[in-house]
């Protein structure tokens, strides 16, 4: 079968489509025939080595693919032929990839590959830290930085859908239609001076919950734009720095810098996936749709990567085998 290897640490350059066995017989995994393998920022600073996960090449990257069951533990409840998606952690960039059982999830009838690959890590991780994490209220004002990104966009959507009011932030100009689409009451860009624009859109009060999937110094000036008893979601370092906050901002206002893993919390948390899982079907089932995925085919891979590291990608990026 045909599958993206990474050959060196090098970023989207180190990838090589090439023929590589398929997986092994194994009775105690389902192996899912690939329609769509999702993108996500950690694959490609894990093509870098610059994920906190680090792996020696040669490896084939992609932790969430959609396609079709082909063939499955008798006791994992799942049929061959069956369309699901699942969270694979490694090796979903290939034609065929073998996952363990509690790691697949039926797809929704109505979405195709490429879509059920983008309600995947993104929308997962975002409704674990908006509801669980972030503890949202309907009504309360969420600020989103990095929204035109896969996190940023499910983020926006996610909190939309609990019953918050939304300001995004954009850095790119060319994302600014594409946020507005998602259904944010306020897009804003992300530009100097940006903190007082967005008090003024709270009526000076600030924002009860930060989403920052961006770090570096995006991080310090929105842990002034919360409000009393504001939260803060940590969810990654998009712009490349690791922020260090002033303890003392803390205690001024009461408010809160929360770290979203979800990854983690999945591997030391039994039945977190599923419970996960039925939150963001619920709001499926009402309406939540993820917009249209940015499509490569698999042999261009590194070429999408390499679209994605230059913020040429708004929303989700998929590759198609």
């Amino acid at each position: 079968m045909k599958a993206l290897v990474a050959q060196e640490l090098s970023g989207p350059a180190g990838l090589n489509y090439v023929d590589v066995d398929r997986p092994a017989d194994d009775p105690e995994k389902v192996v899912i025939d690939v329609g769509a393998a999702g993108v996500c920022f950690p694959d490609l600073l894990l093509l870098r080595g610059e994920y906190q996960l680090r792996l020696e090449p040669p490896f084939i990257p992609g932790m969430e693919v959609a396609g079709v069951v082909r063939s499955a533990p008798a006791a994992s409840g799942l049929t061959v032929g069956q369309r699901v998606s699942a969270f694979t952690m490694m090796g979903g960039y290939a034609e065929q990839v073998a996952v363990a059982p509690d790691a697949v999830v039926p797809t929704p009838g109505d979405l195709d590959d490429a879509s059920a690959a983008s309600l995947l890590g993104n929308y997962y991780t975002m409704y674990f830290a908006l509801q669980r994490r972030g503890a949202l209220l309907p009504g309360e004002t969420v600020l989103v930085l990095g929204s035109g990104g896969g996190v940023g966009t499910a983020a926006v959507q996610i909190a939309k859908a609990l019953g918050a009011k939304v300001i995004a932030m954009v850095h790119r100009p060319s994302a600014v239609e594409f946020v507005e689409s998602l259904g944010a009451d306020v897009v804003l860009p992300l530009t100097d001076g940006w903190l007082d624009t967005v008090k003024q859109h709270t009526g000076g009060r600030g924002v009860d919950l930060v989403v920052d999937p961006v770090g570096g110094q995006a991080f310090d000036v929105a842990v002034r734009a919360m409000t009393t008893e504001g939260r803060l979601l940590v969810i990654g370092f998009a712009a490349g720095g690791i922020p260090t906050v002033k303890v003392n901002r803390l205690l001024l206002r009461n408010v809160s810098i929360v770290g979203v893993g979800w990854g983690e919390f999945v591997n030391r948390t039994p039945g977190a996936q599923a419970e996960v899982g039925a939150g963001l079907a619920e709001l499926v089932a009402a309406g939540l749709r993820p917009p249209e995925p940015v499509r490569f085919p698999l042999s261009e891979g590194a070429e999408a990567l390499q679209h994605l590291a230059d913020g040429k990608v708004h929303g989700k990026l998929v590759l198609e085998p």
